[in-house]
């Protein structure tokens, strides 16, 4: 990719760092997922020690490759997501499992340029634990997911995200069909709680990677 394209990214997320900041927010900029890999294992675990780690579904996250290298680590517990062969009682006893843990990680469906986390749930285990439980929780955020305000992360959410990620989940819901939101009452709805993350609480619990690249959905 040319360096201006990469230049030009990099100052808007600078700008959006000093946003996050003053949201209370623990914010790192790095130029690929491989880099933000290096950064949790390097700077993050060090610093937090933590004994348990857990996550929420993201392709953010997965293209790091961070968590094979956690689950590789002694000493940190790494709840899984889901595991084979369980119940769904059982899988659902892992997402209430993973409120406990001493670290989450997570990717978001957008950030606002004020610096607000805007995020759409099916169950709610991501964006929970977003808000309480883990002691500490960390966001990866590719630049693609910056959006001019509010209204523009849920537009992004409701038109793109949602539908592309019920068509790679193979969501039996209208839009998987056609691509746009029908506000539906499906079984498989994916849209089910929103939450707006205007400020980190207690300060500096959440830190935000913010990764000079498109990640994600």
């Amino acid at each position: 990719m040319e360096n201006f394209v990469i230049d030009y990214w990099q100052l808007r997320l600078e700008s959006l760092r000093e946003r996050l900041v003053k949201n209370n927010f623990q914010v790192a900029i790095v130029p690929s997922a491989a880099e933000a890999a290096d950064y949790i294992l390097v700077k993050l675990l060090p610093e937090l020690m933590p004994t348990s780690v857990a996550y929420g579904g993201s392709m953010t996250l997965a293209s790091t490759g961070i968590l094979d290298k956690i689950a590789a680590l002694d000493g940190i517990k790494l709840i899984p997501l889901k595991a084979p062969g369980l119940s769904d009682e059982a899988q659902m006893e892992l997402k209430r499992q993973s409120l406990l843990v001493d670290l989450y990680l997570t990717g978001t469906n957008a950030v606002t340029e004020d610096g607000c986390l805007v995020n759409l749930d099916r169950v709610g285990n991501r964006i929970g634990a977003l808000t309480f439980g883990p002691k500490r929780v960390l966001v990866i955020v590719g630049r693609n997911k910056i959006v001019p305000d509010l209204d523009s992360a849920i537009y992004r959410i409701k038109d793109y995200a949602a539908p592309a990620n019920a068509m790679r989940l193979k969501c039996k819901t209208p839009c998987a069909k056609t691509a746009e939101c029908a506000d539906c009452n499906s079984p498989g709805r994916i849209c089910n709680t929103w939450t707006i993350t205007e400020k980190s609480y207690p300060k500096g619990r959440v830190t935000v990677i913010l990764v000079n690249d498109e990640l994600g959905l």
